[in-house]
């Protein structure tokens, strides 16, 4: 095979042509859609109604790299606490935007209280749950209202756990009629697509403007969350929220959604994603923003953080210390960023390799910024550190993990400075 014909590794399709949103509060603005990077967000798990609380963990989530932050409000206790959380968040200085998640008694909250309209810069409305029978146009209609009055944007968000019967009903009836009827998949396919997009298209009817709607059809199977937003995104031009709903726990919930949002994304589909992780007893609840972003980093389509190759290890690497360091440099690189990001503009593009052998370690850190390649059994008691490709140093000794972190700084502080940059 001649050098010109072998295959080109492609990255992600270009973003398919969609609509553009804008998320904003204060001086922040998120850009969804429109061609804008693919944006990472979350959602508190506290009780609204405790105002310190809840924004205790919206700063945890903000500072791990949640874009905006959706906060329950299912009573009137949460939505009057909603401009108290805006209120602390703003003497923390962190200016995220929140977005108000509404079912049931969502037309009454926000026009019982207009400071909780106002101090959220986005709501959620699933259409599923805004009422039954003749009350429920009305309702809707109403959570439209007050989000043209205040000029927010609105994700519509459907979930095939709380689908609107009734139009469910309609689209069984349409099938039954069809001389081929439709698989009952392909039926609950088609109802979560047609209620986005019609609850969509009412929504315009109402006077929202098309640009300030974004659209999700939350599913918890892989397989069902490709075709649906397939689907959904040849039927219609809206951002689209990508997540799969109920995910689960652990690394079975960081695949399932690793699985089904890298295939579309891959295919130019979704512009702002959430990774809906059930917390393990006492966990971290930014764990989710945190695998969102190293889904968005790995595939190519952002920066967000220095990048950590590390071998898995195996009989020649019996000794723990690849392990620590290659852990504690990555933990450290990440809660740099808060301060680096601003600091040391690029540096979210560095690689830095933490090997455990000579099998592949010289050749693998010499492909990083910075590498170093630590010995594995049988081998001398050195470590050899690669910057920019070339062998800089060898270090030995107690001292090596501490050793490596400050030639990291040091390389930070020298290549990324806003000095060095201009």
């Amino acid at each position: 095979m001649s050098s010109s014909s072998f295959p080109i590794a492609s990255g992600p399709l270009a973003r398919r042509q969609r609509r553009r949103a804008v998320i904003s509060y204060g001086d922040r603005q998120v850009v969804v859609g429109g061609g804008a990077p693919v944006m990472v967000q979350s959602m508190t798990n506290t009780d609204t109604a405790d105002a310190i609380g809840t924004a205790i963990q919206i700063k945890d989530l903000a500072r791990a790299g949640s874009e905006v932050v959706r906060i329950t409000v299912n009573s009137p206790e949460a939505a009057a606490a909603v401009p108290a959380i805006r209120e602390q968040l703003d003497r923390m200085g962190v200016d995220v935007p929140l977005v108000g998640d509404f079912h049931y008694n969502g037309h009454t909250l926000l026009n019982d209280y207009p400071d909780c309209a106002q101090a959220l810069s986005k709501y959620r409305i699933n259409p599923g749950n805004v009422g039954k029978g003749a009350k429920r146009d009305t309702q809707f209609a109403q959570m439209i209202e007050v989000a043209c009055r205040y000029d927010k944007p609105v994700r519509i968000g459907v979930n095939w756990g709380s689908l609107d019967q009734a139009l469910l009903a309609r689209i069984m009836d349409e099938n039954a009629q069809r001389k081929e009827p439709w698989p009952a998949q392909a039926v609950m396919y088609e109802a979560l697509v047609t209620s986005a997009i019609e609850n969509a298209q009412r929504a315009e009817e109402l006077g929202m403007d098309g640009n300030k709607i974004i659209l999700s059809c939350k599913v918890s199977g892989v397989q069902d969350l490709i075709a649906v937003y397939r689907e959904l995104a040849r039927r219609c031009d809206y951002p689209l929220h990508l997540g799969l709903t109920e995910a689960g726990m652990g690394s079975k919930g960081i695949v399932a959604s690793t699985a089904a949002l890298s295939v579309l994304l891959q295919e130019g589909i979704g512009d702002t994603i959430r990774i809906s992780l059930t917390p393990e007893p006492g966990g971290d609840r930014t764990r989710e923003v945190i695998v969102g972003q190293e889904i968005l980093q790995t595939m190519g389509l952002r920066k967000f953080t220095p990048m950590v190759i590390a071998c898995p290890g195996c009989g020649r690497t019996t000794s723990t210390v690849f392990q620590d360091l290659a852990d504690k440099i990555q933990t450290y690189l990440r809660e740099q960023m808060p301060v680096w990001k601003g600091v040391y503009p690029g540096v979210e593009s560095m690689n830095v390799a933490v090997m455990g052998c000579i099998v592949n370690g010289p050749g693998e850190s010499k492909h990083a910024n910075i590498g170093i390649s630590l010995p594995g059994t049988g081998e001398s008691p050195a470590a050899p550190v690669f910057i920019d490709g070339e062998k800089r140093m060898t270090l030995r000794g107690d001292r090596i993990a501490e050793e490596f972190q400050s030639i990291v700084l040091e390389y930070v502080q020298s290549h990324y400075s806003k000095q060095t940059a201009a």
